[in-house]
């Protein structure tokens, strides 16, 4: 079974095929097709191939299953002794995606 470590939104991720994964909000409808060419790493049956930094030729192709936003998170600041305390929250914006092939 293949392996692959490829990056976007500024993380990276280990997929293998069939895998579904959250990363950061892409602008690909649902349905559609994203190719990711930043390929780290490759794991195929024992044999690795490595990028310096990238791997040449290598792609992972996912489809996007779905656009929505995670949970809330809370950010709450606080100072001692002087009455100042501040509570922030936000949702990030999310996109799902289904690992279909995994090629190097």
């Amino acid at each position: 079974m293949a392996h692959a470590i490829f990056k976007t939104g500024g993380k990276q991720y280990r997929v293998t095929e069939g895998d579904r994964v959250d990363v950061e909000k892409l602008d690909i409808e649902s349905g559609k097709e994203a190719v990711f060419e930043d390929v780290l790493m490759i794991s195929d049956s024992g044999a690795v191939k490595l990028g310096d930094p990238l791997v040449e030729g290598a792609k992972v192709t996912a489809e996007v299953v779905d656009q929505f936003r995670d949970k809330k998170v809370i950010a709450f600041k606080y100072k001692r002794r002087t009455g100042y305390h501040r509570t922030i929250g936000h949702r990030r914006h999310l996109t799902r995606l289904k690992i279909k092939s995994i090629t190097g």
